[in-house]
């Protein structure tokens, strides 16, 4: 099996503008490709998996990644599937963000020499001459053209700015420029960065002839995978002081029932054929195995193999009886805020993050979907006695420790 059948079964590949061209370069281990990561926060956060995992397995492989950091089109902002203008972030925050990412993205991207770069667009982006841009890059591209994508097309009504109406010249450029620069004759992204990607590749077209070589591919539900990881706690985020390993393993532990097998073809590099076989004997148990499985797995990448160990057998004891674990999530009340060492359950589920509102956490709390001290709980009025310690259960998978500090 060649490594793009590889990529086809494990369901990654959605288009292609040269699909044997790409196929021959990536089997060959001849591929310079890029992926691009704006520097929106100073972490990457598990929609970024895909792209990551799919860096590590072309590099496997022989083929040379490019990481590109958007220090440059960081200060634009992509308009793509944003229905407002995204909050413009100061040159420092993004050098410091773009710093975050390097320490993540070395846990899954070999950077020693020759094997892979990394690179911030800023590096030529700023330089730029704002008559030159216009003379030599700006037509190139028909505005016509560029106000049929759905990028543009969907933020039509609310407002696109001049500003975010550049971001698909200026991700063009970045393939143009890394072309030229890095040798890189190929990039990758996600399903929603098509029109930017199709830019990029005319645009060297129509700088440096038709026979210039560049192709582009897009990975099936990438744009999906951006949504992946939103809790009501927020973003499930690699850094360990974001989101910490107990709360990463339960994530992934925690992912319906439909989505697990297509986590494990995507996300991980357990062999295909032993997921192709666990699908055909997907029911009751084994849903939970593979659960554990996904979840171990994406741990190891991000945390390390000691720790994805010590998350499995913590969740293990959890789903056993439903007992303390020393690393289960914790939320510290001051004793303050109690009144005669009391607190309501509905400001306590959303103090410990498992209801986003009073109102929702009565709505759970009514359904039936909280536990104090694996005891069901559906009085809205009750109030909790927190003397030691207490466990808060919502549904059957998500545990929550109360101390008093």
């Amino acid at each position: 099996m060649t490594l793009y059948e590889e990529l086809t079964r494990r369901g990654l590949i959605a288009q292609t503008t040269d699909e044997q061209g790409i196929a021959d370069l990536i089997n060959q281990g001849k591929a310079t490709f890029y992926i691009g990561f704006d520097p929106t926060a100073d972490s990457l956060h598990v929609g970024h998996f895909m792209a990551l995992c799919l860096m590590k397995r072309l590099q496997m492989a022989g083929n040379k990644p490019i990481a590109l950091v958007g220090g440059g089109t960081g200060m634009i902002g992509d308009p793509s599937g944003k229905s407002d203008m995204r909050k413009m972030l100061t040159k420092e925050d993004i050098d410091h963000n773009c710093e975050c990412f390097k320490k993540q993205m070395s846990r899954f991207i070999d950077f020693s020499e020759g094997k892979a770069m990394m690179v911030n667009n800023a590096d030529w982006l700023l330089d730029l001459n704002y008559i030159e841009v216009l003379r030599e890059v700006g037509a190139c591209f028909s505005v016509n053209k560029m106000l049929t994508f759905e990028c543009y097309k969907q933020r039509m009504e609310r407002g696109l700015t001049f500003l975010e109406f550049n971001y698909m010249i200026m991700q063009s450029y970045d393939f143009y420029k890394l072309y030229q620069d890095y040798g890189c004759n190929m990039q990758f992204g996600g399903d929603d960065q098509w029109a930017n990607m199709l830019g990029g590749t005319e645009l060297i077209r129509k700088k440096l002839g038709k026979d210039a070589h560049a192709m582009t591919i897009t990975l099936l539900l990438n744009s999906e995978g951006k949504k992946m990881g939103k809790t009501e706690k927020g973003a499930v985020w690699l850094d360990a002081e974001k989101t910490s390993p107990y709360d990463f393993f339960q994530y992934w532990r925690n992912v319906a029932d439909a989505d697990v097998i297509k986590c494990l073809k995507m996300l991980t590099f357990v062999p295909i054929e032993e997921i192709e076989a666990m699908e055909q004997s997907m029911e009751g148990a084994a849903y939970n195995q593979a659960k554990e499985l996904l979840a171990f797995e994406l741990t190891k990448l991000v945390h390390g193999e000691e720790e994805a160990a010590k998350q499995r057998d913590a969740a293990r004891a959890i789903f056993a009886g439903g007992g303390n674990s020393a690393d289960m999530p914790t939320t510290t009340v001051d004793a303050s805020e109690l009144t005669d060492g009391a607190m309501g359950l509905l400001p306590l589920l959303v103090k410990a993050g498992l209801a986003p509102s009073i109102s929702e956490a009565r709505r759970l709390v009514q359904q039936g979907g909280v536990s104090v001290n694996d005891a069901k709980v559906t009085d809205i009025k009750a109030q909790i006695v927190i003397d030691g310690e207490v466990i808060l259960k919502k549904g059957k998978k998500v545990f929550h420790k109360i101390v008093v500090g």
